[in-house]
């Protein structure tokens, strides 16, 4: 039994790429930005050699380092979690994937009111709290969607369970995933859905995504088809959308995330487990919640012995990132940001830095590489097994 847990910490980039003032992004670091608060502390990190990655400026580097470790530089065009995320896997991205800081075309509206049977309420970009704040009243007395979007390249579609059961909110996301392809293909459609009265309008937990398919073969794909188990905790089922995965369990938040990891960790499989941890991204790097980032990176340290402990002989571990979310900055967008990769388990040679890696996507090659796969992805293997 070979297996491999690789964990996403979302958004906790290490520091602005070359091209990072082309993405608005001069400046952006994520990781220091977030240590000088006095919530921060990742002893455990440190030990693995987080500090000795090139280009972290920050801690103590540590001197006999348990892990390896490597900086992972994006080559896709953009910086938003689908095309991070497929990155990792495998897959480059050429260009980027379609943003609309003016609202959607019109067109788009009337073709998605006419197959829905509801008018649409709002199409700006907007924070997720806020649009219900503003328009959840008008939304409850009309029925009319509404469909905002971000910095991302999202179409999101929020409705109150009352007005709209939840399944049916689904369904009309369904229905927004099949018309957005080819030159509107946004990375996701997000259902929002959302309880409360005017004036204490909460999101609730039932949160959707549907997912552009990735277009090439990713290393989930090359696991899953040579018989190995590829286990998705979080969001990676939406984020592939539900391609080259055997078995998913979402979550509800970082410390859920990893309890469901622990749980996955406890039981025998042969094979990819594949975190993601969304709550740095979500709840604190959009919002420039500084000391909330800070306590959510210090918890996820404390809570590592516990995944360490877990390891059997032939496991590894890695940690790593989809792109950067600078909490510091005035943007409340994703920042361009090179990467961390952490790597612990007895097949790796303790003490090792990679320098400074291509592409994400040498993740992919090298965790094909340990299950004795050749890549038909993207990327180069750091370590030969």
């Amino acid at each position: 039994m070979k297996r491999v847990f690789l964990i996403v910490l979302d958004s906790v980039g290490i520091g602005e790429m070359p091209d990072a003032a082309d993405y608005g992004d001069a400046g952006s670091n994520t990781l220091k930005a977030v240590s000088k608060s006095p919530y921060f502390s990742m002893p455990n990190m440190r030990k693995l050699g987080y500090f000795n990655i090139d280009g972290v400026d920050i801690g103590e580097k540590e001197k006999a380092p348990l892990g390896s470790f490597a900086r992972m530089t994006e080559v896709s065009k953009g910086k938003d979690t689908t095309i991070g995320h497929w990155e990792i896997a495998g897959v480059i991205s050429p260009t980027p994937l379609p943003t609309y800081p003016n609202g959607f075309p019109q067109e788009i509206l009337d073709e998605f009111s006419k197959r829905t049977g509801r008018g649409v309420l709002c199409n700006k970009p907007y924070s997720g709290t806020d649009v219900i704040r503003d328009y959840g009243e008008e939304h409850m007395k009309t029925g009319d969607l509404i469909v905002y979007t971000s910095a991302d390249s999202v179409f999101q579609v929020a409705a109150h369970e009352d007005v709209v059961p939840v399944e049916q909110l689904y369904e009309y996301c369904k229905i927004a995933r099949e018309m957005l392809q080819g030159e509107h293909g946004v990375g996701r459609v997000i259902a929002r859905p959302f309880i409360g009265t005017p004036g204490n309008f909460t999101r609730t937990s039932r949160r959707h995504d549907f997912s552009l398919q990735p277009p090439k073969v990713t290393m989930l794909d090359q696991l899953k088809d040579a018989g190995f188990d590829v286990l998705s905790v979080g969001k990676i089922i939406d984020i592939f959308a539900e391609k080259g995965i055997t078995e998913y369990v979402r979550s509800d938040g970082n410390a859920d995330g990893i309890d469901k990891t622990l749980a996955y960790m406890k039981k025998d499989f042969n094979g990819l487990c594949f975190t993601n941890l969304v709550d740095y991204d979500m709840l604190y790097g959009h919002r420039n919640d500084v000391e909330g980032y800070a306590k959510a990176l210090t918890y996820f340290d404390e809570r590592l012995p516990e995944l360490l402990a877990q390891m059997k002989d032939e496991d590894i571990l890695m940690i790593t990132a989809d792109h950067g979310c600078d909490p510091s900055t005035p943007s409340t967008d994703h920042s361009r940001e090179y990467t961390p990769l952490l790597m612990y388990g007895k097949p790796i040679k303790a003490g090792v830095n990679y320098g400074t890696r291509e592409c994400f996507a040498d993740t992919a090659a090298t965790i094909l590489n340990y299950f004795g796969i050749k890549p038909e992805c993207a990327g180069k293997t750091i370590i030969e097994f």
